[in-house]
């Protein structure tokens, strides 16, 4: 339990931290507590990872957690990328500035909140609620209980509504993705809910390896089985971003700060396919005939509507959203060839997804808008995430566009990247398994999913800024707090009815930057630089090291 425990009660000390900390010194205390946190869980797991892997793992808690070799390679994907998040969240640029509101709860554009920005308050309980996020989410996939699964559930859940309203620009776009993650995570976590009382009711336990069993011994009452089953792994598929449960993630993507964003795409997906896995594989074997049409189903749409729907977007941050929900359907496949080859192949993409996308997204906080101030000098203004600000970022910044590129690369499954060795992995998995249509449907998808992402290398690299200067906004994004245009015309729809002010754009255009933070963020992306190069050409020792320990225990 150490792994766990380390990441949770640092995050109540966080909370006391906010209590009785000077506001002075609390950004460094909290920043200190958390990266010690999830380094001395990483550490940890890596005690308990010899005796896992010479006795196949044990139980816990009376059997509501079991600490098997899939559960400790969940965990510490979860922690690493985790670790890494947090420097893109703690990161601040020029002039002292994080993604963050200087007061969340403040109605946008109001006097509160220009009065807390002058003042520069910070927003450092940041910190404790990722790290109960975190926690959450390294129980996810660990229980083998389903009252387990569900608290787990929430406890990952609730402190990502509300970091998902916190960010410092477009507050009412921010406002907007939390109140619809909130509301759409609430009714599918009742549905879930009802599905696990149904599924008590057909077995008389809570337990997977007793539903196993009950599923093997017909009783006459297989409809609350199905139905049951049926309502689980819908809040499965929500959390995974599986169509057609994907209707949040675009929004809640683009809306979110773009570090808790990474975060999210990251950390959520890895815990709730680990959950996944261990429903499909150890509670639901038996029911193989009646789910693998709703698998296969829920797989293909996935991966073809997520690969269409990116065809056309025209912000960096919903085409990596939609992007995303591809590659939930490429990961589905793997799932779906039920066998060991199919388990550590899931495995190993999480990880390589999970790196390539902390690192996209840090890189996405970074490319900054460029513009008159308020006292009229020139200065950083809001993230650029309009595809044609990216114009020509490759002249400007090449670093910066050449590693971009290399998780473009790895997203689109090039050879020589992580995210190619992971496609292989899990359609090779599902071919074993018997489903090679669905291998060949994400062949096809992965290879339509290459025109996006070398349209936006093209962008970069053989693109003029001019060439797409009348696609660019008409101005820059007004100072900190304001609410913009934007925020009306992408959701803020309310802010008229509300009596909230909207500021008018002023008439110059912003150029597109890269903002020089503290160097948090930049060491966040080049680890996940080299994690996305290493596991491409020379995946053979982390394939190796995770097929030694990929046994679910029952």
């Amino acid at each position: 339990m150490v792994p766990v425990m380390v990441v949770l009660l640092t995050a109540v000390v966080g909370v006391l931290v906010e209590a009785f900390v000077p506001a002075a010194h609390r950004r460094a205390v909290q920043l200190t507590l958390t990266l010690a946190a999830l380094a001395g869980s990483i550490v940890a797991i890596a005690a308990l990872w010899s005796d896992t892997e010479r006795t196949g793992g044990t139980d816990v808690l009376g059997g509501s957690l079991v600490v098997d070799g899939p559960t400790l390679v969940l965990q510490a994907t979860i922690a690493l990328l985790a670790l890494l998040s947090t420097l893109v969240v703690a990161d601040r640029v020029t002039g002292g500035e994080d993604a963050f509101a200087p007061a969340a709860a403040a109605v946008p554009g109001s006097d509160y909140e220009e009065l807390a920005r002058r003042r520069g308050l910070r927003q450092t309980e940041v910190f404790p609620l990722l790290l109960f996020a975190t926690g959450g989410m390294m129980v996810f996939p660990a229980t083998t209980d389903l009252l387990t699964l569900f608290v787990a559930l929430e406890v990952l859940s609730l402190p990502l509504y509300l970091l998902s309203g916190m960010a410092r620009r477009r507050r009412l776009l921010s406002q907007e993705a939390s109140m619809k993650y909130f509301l759409l995570g609430a009714f599918v976590s009742a549905i879930m809910l009802f599905g696990i009382g149904l599924l008590y009711g057909y077995s008389g336990s809570l337990r997977f390896a007793d539903i196993a069993a009950a599923t093997a011994t017909p009783n006459g009452m297989e409809g609350l089985l199905v139905v049951g089953a049926l309502m689980l792994l819908a809040g499965l598929f929500f959390k995974v971003g599986a169509v057609p449960f994907h209707m949040w993630t675009p929004d809640v993507y683009q809306g979110a700060p773009t570090p808790v964003t990474g975060f999210m795409a990251a950390c959520t997906k890895v815990a709730a396919f680990g959950a996944l896995l261990r429903v499909v594989y150890g509670m639901l074997p038996g029911m193989a005939w009646d789910l693998d049409v709703v698998l296969w189903v829920v797989a293909i749409l996935t991966m073809v509507v997520g690969t269409v729907a990116a065809l056309v977007q025209t912000d960096v941050k919903r085409l990596l959203a939609y992007s995303s929900i591809a590659h939930a359907g490429f990961v589905l496949t793997g799932v779906i060839a039920l066998d060991d080859a199919g388990l550590t192949a899931v495995l190993f993409y999480l990880l390589a997804y999970g790196a390539a996308t902390v690192g996209a997204f840090g890189l996405v906080s970074l490319v900054r808008e460029q513009g008159p101030g308020e006292d009229g000098t020139t200065t950083l203004l809001g993230e650029a995430t309009r595809l044609p600000q990216w114009a020509g970022l490759g002249r400007t910044h090449p670093v910066v566009a050449v590693t971009f590129t290399l998780f473009l690369l790895s997203f689109a499954g090039i050879p020589l990247t992580a995210g190619f060795v992971g496609k292989f992995a899990v359609f090779s998995a599902a071919v074993e398994g018997g489903a090679w249509q669905l291998a060949l449907v994400g062949v096809l998808a992965s290879a339509a999913a290459a025109f996006f992402y070398v349209r936006i290398i093209v962008l970069m690299f053989f693109t003029s800024p001019h060439d797409a200067a009348d696609d660019a906004p008409a101005g820059p994004t007004p100072a900190v707090g304001a609410v913009t245009s934007d925020d009306v015309a992408d959701g803020g729809t309310q802010a008229a009815a509300t009596g909230v002010a909207v500021a008018t754009s002023a008439p110059e255009r912003a150029t597109t930057t890269v903002a020089a933070g503290e160097g948090l963020t930049v060491v966040a992306v080049a680890v996940c630089a080299v994690l996305t190069v290493l596991l491409g050409v020379a995946p053979s020792p982390v394939l190796d090291a995770i097929a030694s320990v990929a046994v679910l225990l029952p």
